[in-house]
């Protein structure tokens, strides 16, 4: 049969096909009113789509490149600061902390686990400095309580400022920025926002803002207060990844598009879209006899226990060579172990049915035994059908 190349990972993601034009038709200069015009309009739009007043900006880099802006931006050489982790970007923060410097205290949990706010209050000392955390683990596929971590850190008593890594988490949960007080909130373009790798973004507070006024780490391109100063000028401090640019607005055309003109409205129901393939996804893994993996699982991505005895490299093996579809192997020492299945961004009904179905024939495959074909599909179609009444607004093919 003919098949076609599709992406199930948690990022990168599938390209929104308008995001795909706009980025291979633009030409503009970075500094000319053209482009001016599309960054001041594109920070104003990221706004509405992270739900914030704060100010944002956009860096050339990987999500990654604005962890560690956050890091060498809002602290010091010595400072204490809480790392909470429960997977391999969680320790990513414990390492971006320890390169700048910081005395490292952390939270750990087993992969497949979130964090009990006890044990949060108990580390979150008065001289705790700053808080890392992920919004979604998307290596184990594990949500976290941002708004409760976030609640512990101001009635701390301390000046701990609150930064979270939702390079996964944006567009696929609700958050609200502000009103929980979150000081930092990290974004990446691969994912929720249906573009290719390439552009990091963040929302910071005022708190933060004030905090890197004191704060002694070294940092040049990374410089935060550099970049908010030319972002009032409607440029950006060094050369922009310019096509990126308007494949982001063009995706935001979108997500505003979702939401009838609104684009707070069409963030929503992004996130609703995510939420409900999740709620499919995980119905149909488990119609099969498997288990989720994480104990509080995320919109972002389904992770999936491995059958007794297979391993998982297997199971992503057979996704590519039968059906040419890109599931996400586990990581570190989680691979071999899970399987994850995305639905985060360019996803819809469609995908959500096709993947599970193909699962069924990978998963019969793979163990050698038989296969009740139809019954991941039915328990999605009946999720599905249970969501009707509430009138779900999905990602428009």
């Amino acid at each position: 049969m003919l098949r076609k190349n599709r992406l199930f990972t948690p990022g990168p993601t599938p390209l929104l096909p308008a995001a795909q034009t706009a980025m291979a038709s633009f030409t503009a200069h970075h500094r000319t009113a053209d482009f001016r015009a599309l960054f001041q309009r594109v920070l104003a739009d990221m706004k509405e789509f992270i739900g914030t007043e704060n100010d944002v900006l956009v860096l050339a880099c990987s999500g990654t490149g604005v962890m560690e802006a956050s890091v060498s931006n809002l602290t010091s050489p010595g400072d204490k600061v809480l790392v909470l982790t429960g997977g391999k970007f969680g320790e990513r923060w414990t390492g971006l902390a320890k390169a700048f410097g910081c005395s490292v205290e952390v939270l750990s949990v087993p992969y497949s686990d979130t964090f009990s706010l006890n044990d949060v209050r108990a580390k979150l000392t008065a001289d705790v400095r700053a808080v890392f955390v992920q919004a979604t683990e998307s290596s184990t596929g594990a949500r976290h309580d941002v708004e409760g971590i976030a609640k512990i850190a101001r009635a701390s008593g301390g000046e701990a400022l609150l930064i979270v890594d939702a390079i996964t988490g944006l567009g696929t949960t609700h958050l609200d920025v502000d009103g929980w007080g979150v000081d930092v909130i990290i974004g990446g373009s691969q994912k929720a926002l249906m573009m290719p790798p390439g552009l990091a973004y963040c929302a910071v507070s005022e708190r933060a803002w004030k905090r890197m006024e004191t704060t002694t780490s070294p940092r040049y391109y990374f410089d935060l207060r550099k970049e908010r100063k030319s972002a009032a000028k409607g440029e950006s401090a060094y050369t922009p990844a310019t096509s990126l640019f308007a494949a982001l607005g063009a995706a935001l055309e979108f997500i505003c598009e979702m939401g009838n003109g609104d684009l707070a409205k069409g963030r929503e129901a992004l996130v609703d879209n995510a939420e409900l393939c999740a709620e499919m996804t995980r119905a149909g893994v488990q119609a099969l006899g498997l288990k989720l993996y994480a104990a509080s699982p995320a919109a972002a991505l389904t992770a999936v226990s491995a059958p007794a005895g297979i391993d998982s490299g297997k199971i992503v093996k057979e996704f590519r060579e039968s059906f040419d579809a890109v599931v996400a192997n586990g990581q570190g020492e989680m691979k071999g172990q899970i399987f994850r299945i995305a639905h985060i961004g360019y996803y819809d009904y469609l995908d959500t049915i096709g993947i599970l179905a193909a699962l069924e024939h990978v998963l019969a495959r793979c163990t050698g035994k038989a296969v009740q074909y139809g019954a991941a599909v039915r328990a999605a179609q009946e999720v599905y059908a249970r969501a009707l009444s509430d009138k779900p607004q999905l990602v428009k093919a």
